[in-house]
């Protein structure tokens, strides 16, 4: 008996694509609030930066149907960790008025 997984696979590539661009946009804010001149605001995008980097190379993978398949990988819980981090991340640009 084969498999049929129907749309499953589009749409899991569309989820990757997804979570891609909302760590792309919480970059952007990042380095938006670097370009302020505030030394904490540079130190958090340094941050965003490092973690959005790692994250967007596993999202890619993912996104192109390239990455491992099963559940069990170790690629899923280090994006959930980025993007759990990422939004952390965020208060301080929202605090500050960057958003």
């Amino acid at each position: 008996m084969t498999r049929d997984p129907g749309l499953q696979p589009e749409r899991t590539r569309l989820a990757w694509r997804r979570t891609a661009l909302a760590l792309t946009v919480v970059t952007v804010l990042a380095v938006r609030l670097a370009l302020t001149g505030d030394p904490a605001g540079a130190l958090l995008a340094a941050a965003v930066l490092a973690v959005w980097l790692g994250a967007l190379a596993i999202c890619w993978e993912r996104a192109a149907g390239r990455g491992p398949l099963r559940v069990g990988s170790r690629a899923l819980p280090l994006v959930a960790l980025a993007t759990a981090g990422l939004a952390l991340l965020a208060v301080p640009l929202v605090l500050r008025g960057v958003w």
